[in-house]
């Protein structure tokens, strides 16, 4: 991948807010399906743990990138948070058409 440097210097900030979010959301998701006893039937929780630690770790990278203005840490934490994003979409387009439980 080639390294684009952004113009916004709010971007890393804009990329952890959101992935801390989307981070206590996947934290809900894992919560619901183990109390309520699905984690060992479904998929889902696999896919939710690997969103969680993309999500953990776009935050990590977006976070480092504030504190030393690094645009190519900022870079992974927008290609972590964007793959993140993906695989919550695939996992809940796949739910919802039945392909999954």
């Amino acid at each position: 991948m080639k390294f684009i440097p952004h113009k916004d210097p709010k971007t890393s900030t804009h990329i952890l807010n959101a992935s801390s979010n989307l981070l206590g959301i996947c934290f809900v998701v894992l919560t619901s399906l183990r109390l309520l006893a699905l984690n060992d039937k479904t998929v889902i929780d696999e896919l939710t743990v690997a969103a969680t630690i993309l999500f953990m770790t776009s935050c990590i990278f977006s976070f480092i990138s504030i504190r030393n203005d690094n645009g190519k840490l900022e870079y992974v934490a927008d290609v972590l948070f964007i793959t993140g994003l993906l695989l919550l979409f695939v996992t809940t387009v796949l739910f919802s058409l039945n392909l999954i439980h």
